[in-house]
């Protein structure tokens, strides 16, 4: 029997957040919050125990089949699963009709249960069907297995978010959320909001501007990162501070990148590096336990220096092998020009050799493009004289060069060596791009493997007048060991940085900031930023230090990262409720979108006439 709804309702009690601070680890546990309201229990809750109970659930209409001239199977969904109902004369009911049925819990006639669902041995029979809300033909099928267009998804992403999929990835986030919180707050971090209307601050990248209405020609900035604010936080006596910030930065969009984006921020007064990081761990820890049941060994840490030399990459993927292998030596004698290069790398991808050449020569091109001049391969091959190597260079290399190579790459038959020859850093991270591309598994693969990243460089090269560029920002405080460095030789200075890397993937930096002024003189010297023109750009925080700075630093957790990693996505896009495309735009609003003429003049703004 299906009726329409009654309109008359009595107000609904609250109701408990689906999931509550547990969610994803409940739900994956079939632990669900006590239904009300209009339903007795979710849909997914149903089990053999309720056998012959009269109950009442709430959902959408996942699929409808008829069976016979009046009788039909209703699927209903809602967010804990699907559960069969047997309904008289269901005609009427189309997919994503929002319902209420009551009815009562009866075992599913033998040979007909199915074990893929949870509620699979039972169905709700003599059912009577309330239609809440009628419901036009989704633009998709909701069906995990059909493949759907994203830039659909997201226009229709109301539709999209009641997916198995987005149900699951939001609710892993929440739990993710709950459980950083409960990590910082138990470590004494108290949690503290920082403005979103903020002044232009030279963080690296672009901000977006915000046209204020009561000053004319003047404009706030959304706030790349809490950054200034959490470090006046330390200057104000708020020792531990912690925040589930909002950032938003006006840069190109990739998997990884989205406009606004949400980290973990994090910053201490009279904490150690090592502290600080010790915090951060625990908290990321703790939110993977919360997803996954099982705690991650603990971080493994490395250099910089030693990241590039052995991984190529400053975000190693510790989950498999192919580290670099330094061939210097072995070369350093060689009459092979295109080896007398400062630095010579290599990788051996066990069991490559049998790539096709068309392979080999895309490798080659990867490398190129990548920036090195060239790439050599090399075959491992069985011989009756043992191993040999094939390769185009092969004859230019003398037997006792191709012999050590083999013994020093550790290569046996069927192994495909790489070898690139250049300045150090460009072939490290020519060959670490390589290793990612032969050897990384799916990023939601094997062990969760953290590792923390320390002792950055200072500064990234110089700029075109030869002055060095600031690798983080220019209160990243320098290596205590380095500080003599300053004026003879800046770009070996290491800087008290670090990075938190799981599984290849940067989840977010952090540094020990400086406090002195002596130090920040020295920094800004080095930058070529004079006096007047720190005052303008950083006065209100230097004048904050100079009435006294205690010792801090911090770090910030990129959490769509870390979400989508435990969520086993490639995308951030899949962990966020409403995200932008590559493009920026938002299929579901339109936005971004012209203002009024109206609105403009409010704000003072005249846009240039359009161009043909």
């Amino acid at each position: 029997m299906t009726t329409e709804a009654n309109t008359d309702k009595p107000e609904a009690p609250e109701l408990v957040a689906p999931g509550g601070t547990a969610g994803y680890a409940a739900l994956a546990a079939g632990v669900l919050p006590q239904a009300a309201g209009l339903r007795t229990h979710y849909c997914g809750a149903l089990r053999p125990a309720q056998l012959g109970e009269q109950v009442s659930i709430c959902g959408w209409v996942a699929r409808r089949r008829e069976h016979g001239e009046h009788l039909a199977f209703l699927d209903v969904r809602d967010f804990s699963g699907i559960v069969q109902c047997v309904v008289d004369g269901a005609h009427q009911l189309r997919s994503e009709y929002v319902v209420r049925v009551t009815g009562t819990v009866s075992a599913r006639p033998e040979g007909t249960e199915n074990p893929a669902l949870s509620t699979g041995e039972i169905e709700l029979h003599d059912c009577v069907v309330e239609v809440l809300s009628a419901a036009e033909p989704p633009p998709f099928s909701l069906d995990a297995r059909v493949d759907t267009d994203e830039v659909v998804r997201l226009r229709y992403r109301y539709v999209d978010l009641r997916s198995e999929r987005m149900q699951r990835n939001l609710r892993l986030r929440a739990t993710v959320l709950s459980a950083l919180r409960r990590s910082m707050e138990r470590d004494g971090f108290l949690e503290i909001e920082t403005p979103l209307l903020w002044t232009p601050t030279p963080e690296g990248s672009r901000e977006f501007a915000i046209p204020s209405r009561l000053q004319h020609g003047n404009f706030y900035v959304l706030p790349q990162s809490p950054q200034i604010a959490k470090q006046l936080s330390m200057v104000g006596g708020f020792d531990r501070y912690y925040q589930i910030a909002r950032c938003l930065r006006d840069e190109d969009l990739r998997a990884d990148r989205q406009f606004e984006f949400t980290q973990l921020d994090v910053e201490g007064s009279f904490l150690t590096e090592v502290e600080i990081q010790a915090f951060v761990e625990e908290a990321v820890a703790e939110a993977i336990t919360a997803v996954t049941g099982e705690r991650p060994e603990a971080a493994s840490r490395i250099t910089w220096a030693e990241a590039i030399d052995r991984y190529g990459s400053d975000k190693p993927d510790l989950r498999f092998g192919m580290e670099l292998v330094d061939l210097g030596p072995l070369f350093a004698e060689t009459g092979f020009n295109a080896f007398r290069a400062p630095t010579i790398k290599g990788i051996c991808d066990e069991g490559g050799g049998g790539a096709p050449r068309a392979r080999l020569d895309q490798l080659t091109e990867r490398a190129k493009s990548l920036g090195a001049k060239g790439l050599v391969w090399m075959r491992v091959i069985e011989t009756d004289g043992g191993l040999e190597l094939e390769s185009p260079v092969a004859k230019f290399l003398s037997e006792s060069e191709k012999s050590a190579l083999v013994e020093q790459m550790g290569a046996k038959a069927g192994d495909l060596l790489l070898l690139v020859a250049d300045e150090h850093r460009l072939a490290c991270e020519v060959l670490g791009q390589l290793r990612n591309d032969l050897g990384r598994p799916p990023v939601y693969e094997g062990p969760w493997r953290l590792v923390w990243v320390v002792d950055f460089p200072l500064f990234d090269g110089v700029d075109e007048d030869g002055r060095p560029q600031a690798a983080h920002h220019p209160f990243t405080m320098p290596h205590p060991e380095d500080v003599a460095k300053m004026d003879t030789d800046p770009l070996s200075v290491r800087a008290q940085s670090y990075d938190l890397v799981l599984n290849g993937w940067e989840l977010g930096s952090g540094s020990i900031r400086i406090h002195r002024s002596d130090i920040q003189s020295k920094v800004f010297a080095a930058l070529g930023i004079s006096e007047e023109e720190a005052e303008s750009r950083f006065g209100f925080l230097l004048g904050a230090f100079r009435y006294g700075a205690p010792p801090h630093g911090g770090f910030a957790v990129g959490l769509d990262r870390l979400i989508a990693i435990l969520a086993g996505e490639e995308n951030i896009r899949e962990v966020i409720a409403f995200p932008k495309t590559q493009s920026g735009a938002d299929p579901m609003t339109g936005a971004p979108k012209p203002l009024t003429d109206k609105q403009l003049r409010e704000l003072g703004l005249r846009l240039p006439p359009k161009k043909d």
